[in-house]
């Protein structure tokens, strides 16, 4: 009589697991930069939702992704660095003049890789209904196309704010702002999934460029003064819209009181574009100001690379902490897994570590020494001005290593005492420089990652090898 009960006693264990496992929103904007909301310093931007969300759960302040947005959208699809999925930047690396430069950059490639299991899959294969609204930008076609990836539902659309075009083609308004639309469908995904779980992707179009925002909320803006380099109003309504995209997901999961068992993490895909004029690239066209980081959007510098990143879980993150640990976007495949109860993927390699334990304990360190970036291309800015040069990163505490690849000089920087990276200690702390390094070089060559070769006017791909590149490391002064 026991035996022939098991089956039935294990599917009700089954249901209840599944009952208990709770829902994940993970809303991403769209080169949002570290200080674009109030609750990361903004005087002017106007924020309510994002700021109770951070209230509520746990805001991280040294969290890093990518200088632009199809890297860091490969690593938190796949968990996987760069170096594996062979997505550096976006585009061909035809979209800027290297022919110039002293390098030739490691080819990019522009959709993800097929073989890489992403979380979505992962979740899916868990339990969850899994939803996706809004830019994708790692491949439209039939086979990359998030429906294909692990997405019961996907609707895509980038480029427009109004008269967008979605992918599959969906009808909507001819005067429907996008932000707004794409929080329509994440509400009908929630609401038809009520009962969970479930894992929404709500990747926004918004505030990437062109420009374009809501005329009400302009107007609203028009008046206002501005503070510290924040002081475009359309830029300014577009946040507004993307800030109230937030505030509509959290009222509904109250109204159908399913918030105190939903995950809601908010962040960016890199860095606001901004903050040039001080790296003296005036052709690149600042729409806001990271500072006290350095540079903007398509820099490894921390303007380019530092997000807000913002975690709410009821019961488990204690309401307005703090996480100061350094962070990154691989670490978020991982995190979902584990605040799902998922196992990950048999042979399957993640790079990131989860942060379950940091959401539990905000000063809980993790197992690993370091985080890192390596960007093997250019980012142009105009008139033979550039964002960056190729080059890697390494972050271990306090500490931040970089390596320019064109002449193999280093710079270090204590963010802790110099978040703005004004003061390049290479010179000063050669053996401090020459330990990071060893590191950068020893994972570099465990993730095999690929390296640009010499300009000698071939256009053959140059050879992968995680191996020290041929110009001997320097330091430079802060020049």
């Amino acid at each position: 009589m026991r035996i022939k009960f098991l089956p039935f006693l294990l599917l009700i264990a089954t249901s209840f697991a599944a009952e208990q496992r709770p829902n994940i929103v993970f809303i991403l904007a769209d080169d949002l930069g570290w200080t674009d909301t109030a609750v990361y310093g903004s005087k002017y931007y106007e924020t309510p939702n994002i700021d109770r969300l951070a209230a509520q759960g746990m805001r991280f302040t040294n969290y890093h992704n990518c200088q632009n947005c199809a890297p860091t959208r490969s690593a938190l699809m796949s968990g996987q660095y760069s170096a594996r999925t062979g997505i550096y930047t976006v585009g061909s690396i035809d979209r800027f003049d290297w022919r110039s430069r002293p390098l030739r950059p490691v080819d990019n490639v522009t959709e993800l890789p097929l073989d890489k299991i992403t979380i979505a899959q992962a979740l899916k294969q868990a339990g969850y209904a899994t939803g996706m609204f809004g830019k994708w930008h790692l491949g439209e076609d039939a086979e990359h196309h998030p429906s294909k990836r692990g997405f019961d539902e996907a609707i895509t659309s980038q480029g427009k704010h109004f008269n967008f075009t979605t992918q599959p083609p969906v009808e909507h308004p001819k005067d429907a702002y996008l932000a707004d639309w794409l929080t329509d469908r994440a509400e009908d995904f929630i609401r038809r999934h009520k009962d969970g779980p479930f894992f929404l992707y709500l990747p926004h179009f918004g505030v990437h460029a062109p420009w374009q925002a809501k005329p009400g909320l302009i107007e609203h803006f028009k008046p206002k003064p501005g503070v510290g380099g924040h002081e475009d109003p359309t830029y300014a309504a577009m946040i507004a819209s993307v800030d109230e995209s937030v505030g509509r997901v959290m009222a509904l999961l109250d109204e159908l009181k399913i918030a105190d068992n939903t995950v809601v993490i908010f962040s960016s895909d890199n860095g606001g574009v901004g903050g040039y004029e001080r790296e003296g690239i005036g052709a690149a066209h600042s729409i806001t100001d990271n500072a006290p980081l350095r540079s903007g959007k398509g820099s490894l510098y921390e303007g380019g690379t530092r997000d807000p990143f913002i975690v709410r879980w009821p019961g488990v993150v204690k309401p307005g902490s703090i996480c100061d640990i350094p962070a990154i976007h691989v670490d978020l495949y991982p995190t979902l897994l584990g605040i799902a109860g998922v196992q990950p993927p048999s042979n399957y390699q993640l790079d990131g570590e989860s942060l379950v334990p940091s959401l539990k304990d905000g000063g809980a360190g993790l197992k690993r020494e370091a985080i890192y970036q390596h960007f093997p291309g250019y980012l142009g800015a105009g008139n033979d001005t550039w964002r960056t040069t190729p080059v890697a990163t390494i972050i271990s505490g306090d500490w931040k290593l970089m390596e320019f690849f064109e002449d193999g000089h280093l710079e270090l920087y204590n963010l802790r005492d110099d978040i703005g990276e004004k003061t390049n200690l290479a010179l000063k702390m050669p053996e401090k420089a020459k330990e990071l390094n060893a590191k950068m070089l020893a994972w570099r060559t465990e993730v095999k990652a690929p390296m640009p070769g010499p300009n000698n006017g071939d256009t053959s791909a140059p050879g992968k090898s995680g191996k020290k590149s041929k110009h001997k490391a320097k330091p430079s002064s802060d020049e």
